[in-house]
C-alpha cells in the first residue's frame, strides 16, 4: 500500500531536521574543541642565527600581542608581531602539534647609522630604518649617513661608490651627508671634511677621483703629507680648494691653496 505523501513529507521533514540537529552537534563539539584551554600554545620555539635578539628576550617582547590557541592563531599576524621586535628582519611562523609554536629569526644586517645624533637610526644593506639601539659599542664601526626624507637607499648607494676611492688615501670615509638642495659632503677618518657638491653618483666619483689622484702631488708641492689635510672643496670649476694643517696664509694658523685639475 503505498505510503501517503503527508507521511512521506514527515518523514522529509524529520531526517532533515535529525541531520540538522546532527551537523550542529558536530560544528559545537568542534568549536568547542577549538577553543579549549588543552589547545593553546603552550611552547614558543625560537630559533636564528641571532646576535642582537634572544629566544627569552624575543618571546618576551611579543607574547603579550599573541591572540588564539594553536588552531586559530593568525600566523601572518603573529609574523608580523615578531617582526616589529627590535633587529628582526624576518619571521618564519608554523605549527607543531599539539600545541609548539615554531619561530625561525632572521636578523638585521647593519650597514650604516642614519640621522643626526641624537635621533639617528639603523640602516640594513639595503637601506631600509629598522628599530635598534645606534649607540651599541658594537656598531662604533658603521658609517654615520644623512640626508632628506626617503633618500635612506641613495645615500648608502653613494657611499658605496664613494668609499672605495676615498680608501686610495688610507683615510676612510666614515660619514657622508646630503643636503635637502642635493649638494654632498664627505667626512674622512681623519676629521677632514671634503664638500664635493652636487651630481649623481658617477660625476661624483669621477669628480672625486680626480681629487683623490692629484692630492699627494698636491701635498707634496707643501712639503706636506695627504694626512694633514684637514677640508677640500670640489665644487669649484676646473680646480678645487685644500685646506693642511701648517700652511699659513697671512696670519692663519692654516689656509688654503687653490688647485687647477
Amino acid at each position: 500500500m503505498p505510503v501517503p505523501f503527508d507521511v512521506k513529507l514527515m518523514n522529509m521533514l524529520a531526517t532533515a531536521l535529525f541531520l540538522g540537529c546532527g551537523a550542529l552537534l558536530v560544528l559545537a563539539g568542534v568549536r568547542w574543541a577549538i577553543h579549549h584551554p588543552a589547545l593553546s600554545i603552550a611552547r614558543i620555539v625560537v630559533q636564528g642565527e641571532m646576535e642582537h635578539n634572544s629566544a627569552v628576550s624575543l618571546q618576551a617582547n611579543v607574547m603579550p600581542s599573541l591572540k588564539g590557541n594553536f588552531f586559530t592563531m593568525d600566523l601572518d599576524e603573529t609574523r608580523r608581531i615578531f617582526e616589529q621586535a627590535p633587529w628582526v628582519r624576518q619571521a618564519r611562523i608554523k605549527r607543531e602539534f599539539p600545541s609548539t609554536l615554531a619561530v625561525t629569526i632572521t636578523e638585521q644586517d647593519a650597514a650604516a647609522i642614519w640621522g643626526a645624533e641624537g635621533e639617528s637610526r639603523l640602516l640594513n644593506s639595503e637601506g631600509q630604518m629598522f628599530e635598534g639601539d645606534s649607540t651599541d659599542p658594537d656598531l662604533l664601526h658603521l658609517p654615520h649617513l644623512s640626508g632628506p626624507a626617503g633618500r635612506s637607499q641613495e645615500v648608502l648607494a653613494m657611499f658605496r661608490a664613494l668609499a672605495p676611492i676615498y680608501a686610495k688615501l688610507d683615510n676612510a670615509l666614515v660619514a657622508l651627508a646630503e643636503s635637502n638642495s642635493g649638494s654632498w659632503k664627505a667626512t674622512l677618518q681623519s676629521g677632514a671634511v671634503i664638500e664635493m657638491g652636487q651630481g649623481r653618483e658617477e660625476v661624483l666619483s669621477e669628480r672625486v677621483r680626480k681629487f683623490v689622484e692629484s692630492l699627494p702631488e698636491v701635498t707634496g708641492t707643501y712639503r706636506r703629507s695627504v694626512a694633514s689635510l684637514t677640508s677640500a672643496d670640489l665644487r669649484h670649476a676646473g680646480g678645487y680648494a685644500v685646506r693642511m694643517q701648517g700652511v699659513t696664509t697671512g696670519t692663519s694658523a692654516s689656509g688654503r691653496a687653490a688647485v687647477k685639475k
